[in-house]
Formats: C-alpha cells, structure tokens, sequence
C-alpha cells in the first residue's frame, strides 16, 4: 500500500493495484487492543462500496492511513488473525464472546482460522 502518498492518493493508487485482482488466496492480519484490524477501527465507518479506502482521524499513530474494506477483505480463499500480547486479552475475550469489534467483520465464506500467542484462550 503505497501510503507515502498520503491516505487519498496512496488509497486510489492502491484500487488500481488491486483492480486485476478477483479475490485473494490468503490474507493474514493482526489484533489490536481495542479490536481493531487492518487500521478497521472501533466507530469509524468505512466506505465498503469500495475495495481500498482512505482512513481519517485513526486514534492510533498515523493519524491518516489506506487500508481495504470489509467487503475486499472478505473476498478471500483463507483468513489468519496472528494475535500476539497480553495486552490484546480484552480485544480476544469480546471476540469469543461473539460482540462486535472490527476483527468480526472480517468473515469470509472460508471462514477465518485465529492463532493466538501470549492470550490465554479458553477451551
């Protein structure tokens, strides 16, 4: 993602990148404290009519981010959450207890597989 354009150019830059593209074989992504993923965060609302979106006022650094939408995310043959830290037990607690955090969107047909290192997660 060529987010050295900054979030509105690097964002159209990035949909012709990916306009070739029909779906991805893999996407593998990341939990953060609050939920979050791929720069999808608690109460900001995305534009998922489109496949790469620019992000405005993140409440983590940097401020103005590129990143994809539900909708693309979801047009994937395999999903992996890699989730590393104690600090990201809440984030994995609200998860299995089904409510909604931005990691929950993310739900391809495929369904999405979760490996969690230094969480405790219950059986």
């Amino acid at each position: 993602i060529p987010a050295e354009l900054g979030n509105i150019e690097g964002a159209k830059a990035y949909a012709k990148t990916l306009a070739g593209v029909r779906s991805f074989d893999l996407v593998i992504l990341g939990l953060g404290e609050d939920g979050h993923t791929a720069s999808l965060f608690p109460g900001q609302a995305v534009d998922n009519s489109a496949d790469v979106v620019p992000v405005f006022n993140s409440p983590k650094p940097p401020a103005d981010r590129v990143t994809m939408s539900q909708n693309r995310l979801n047009n994937t043959h395999e999903v992996m959450f890699l989730v590393t830290g104690a600090g990201k037990q809440d984030a994995v607690n609200h998860w299995l207890k089904g409510e909604a955090i931005p990691a929950t969107l993310i739900a391809p047909a495929c369904g999405v597989d979760v490996y969690c290192f230094g969480v405790k997660v219950a059986a």
